[in-house]
């Protein structure tokens, strides 16, 4: 193998590729669409084996390559103005939850879980799923989140206070909204062991229960169920997802009745 010739093409398909992604126009790679990361990965694939092969011409390589930037190119432009073929390529946004409500039926549609959720709320300093005005799946798989305001979350604060001080005065349980959520908290002392950078933590996660999620939290199935039955739920099935924060509170989802 000519090692000069080698290194003459490396560099060559080096500067094409270059040339080619800058034409392609500025976009983050964690930000293109499924449509760019396929072209992306054709062109690279091509580059490779025209620097492995070197009894293949370059223009074996460069026109593939050029053609490929040219279908690229063509149909952004046409997105710009046909929305239409836009979502068709790039796709749309899913609202994974609305006003602290999950949508279990769009995560299942986006093999979207709960764990991956967990994590992505976690990226953007939410400790719990009912701070949460709306978290948007974006095309890229990035979430975005948008959380509920400071003053609407305190005055939701005060008003569960005050019908925390009714309950305790009355005995009676707290009901949950018509949605299905408990937006009333309900709060446990966490044990001095529980390390806090897992919050929050999951105890039921689609109808399933988490022991290992009791067990670190000191508690069993039995309270769990006592805990949900203040949200009028008498069966773990019914709900999609249960979780604690670092303040206690219990969280949970229950599943909408088909």
């Amino acid at each position: 193998m000519d090692l000069g010739s080698l290194l003459l093409r490396t560099v060559l398909i080096y500067f094409v590729v270059f040339l080619i992604m800058r034409l392609m126009g500025k976009r983050e790679i964690g930000k293109m669409s499924v449509f760019d990361l396929v072209i992306s990965f054709m062109i690279a694939e091509i580059a490779v084996l025209v620097i492995e092969d070197t009894e293949r011409p370059l223009l074996d390589g460069i026109v593939p390559m050029v053609i490929l930037m040219a279908v690229q190119v063509g149909i952004a432009y046409i997105g710009m103005k046909n929305r239409r073929i836009r979502l068709l390529f790039d796709g749309k946004p899913s609202v994974i939850i609305a006003d602290g409500k999950l949508d279990p039926e769009e995560m299942k549609k986006q093999r979207y879980n709960l764990d991956d959720l967990l994590q992505q709320l976690r990226e953007n300093q939410i400790a719990r799923v009912a701070d949460v005005e709306f978290a948007i799946l974006e095309t890229s798989g990035k979430l975005s989140v948008i959380p509920k305001e400071q003053e609407e979350s305190g005055a939701g604060g005060g008003k569960a206070d005050e019908q925390g001080g009714q309950d305790s005065a009355g005995g009676s349980g707290a009901s949950p909204k018509a949605d299905g959520v408990q937006h009333k908290p309900v709060q446990m002392k966490l044990p001095a062991s529980y390390r806090f950078e897992t919050l929050p933590i999951p105890l039921i996660m689609d109808g399933k229960v988490l022991d290992q999620s009791l067990e670190r939290l000191e508690k069993n199935r039995f309270w769990l169920k006592q805990q949900l039955r203040k949200f009028n739920v008498s069966d773990y099935k019914q709900v999609f997802f249960c979780s604690v924060d670092h303040k206690g509170e219990l969280f949970v989802d229950v599943r909408k009745k088909q």
